[in-house]
C-alpha cells in the first residue's frame, strides 16, 4: 500500500463515525443534540487514551451521520422525550425537573411543551406515591412535617399545585 492511498490518521470515516452512533444509540435513545455531542466526546476520549492527536470530525460529516440516523429512524427527538419523561416519572422526578433535564439534553421549549401536555403521566399522583413513600402513610398533619414534604417534592422537581393537592386529597 502507498502513503498517499492511505486514509489521513486523524480525520474520522463517515463509516467509522456511523458505527460509533449506532453504538451508542444502541443502548438507549438519544436526543439529537446529545447524541452529536457525544461523538465529539469520543474522539476526544479515544485520542486521550491512545494518547495520540484527536480525531477530527467535520461538522458537515456529524450532520450526514446525524441525518441518516434520523431517516432510518434511529434517532427521534420526539421519540426521545417521550421516554424520557416515562422514565423520568417513574424514578420520582416532577415536571420541572424533566422539563430542566430535556432542555439540557438539547430538546427545545417548544417540543418540550407539545410532549409534556401530551403524556398521560398524572404528575399529582406521582408526587403523592413519592411522598407515600418517603414519608409513610399516612402524611404528616402538622403544618412544620407537612413543610418537610414539601421541600422534599420541590426538591424532587414537582410544582407546589401538584404538591398541594395531595394535602387537599389527603385532608378529604
Amino acid at each position: 500500500m502507498t502513503e498517499s492511498s492511505q486514509p489521513q490518521p486523524n480525520v474520522v470515516s463517515y463509516s467509522r463515525l456511523l458505527d460509533r452512533a449506532m453504538r451508542i444509540l444502541g443502548q438507549r435513545d438519544h436526543s439529537r443534540a446529545e447524541l452529536s455531542r457525544k461523538l465529539q466526546q469520543s474522539a476526544q476520549r479515544a485520542a486521550w487514551a491512545q494518547k495520540k492527536e484527536p480525531e477530527i470530525i467535520t461538522e458537515a460529516l456529524l450532520e450526514q451521520v446525524l441525518d441518516w440516523c434520523q431517516e432510518s429512524g434511529w434517532l427521534n427527538d420526539e421519540r426521545f422525550t417521550d421516554r424520557f419523561i416515562q422514565s423520568r416519572s417513574r424514578k420520582g422526578f416532577g415536571s420541572q425537573r424533566v422539563r430542566l433535564e430535556l432542555a439540557q439534553k438539547g430538546i427545545d421549549r417548544e417540543a418540550i411543551d407539545i410532549a409534556m401536555e401530551e403524556t398521560d403521566v398524572d404528575w399529582a399522583a406521582c408526587a403523592a406515591q413519592l411522598a407515600e413513600r418517603k414519608f409513610g402513610h399516612p402524611l404528616p398533619t402538622e403544618w412544620k412535617e407537612k413543610a418537610k414534604v414539601l421541600r422534599y417534592l420541590q426538591s424532587k422537581g414537582f410544582q407546589t399545585d401538584d404538591i398541594q393537592s395531595i394535602f387537599r386529597n389527603f385532608d378529604d
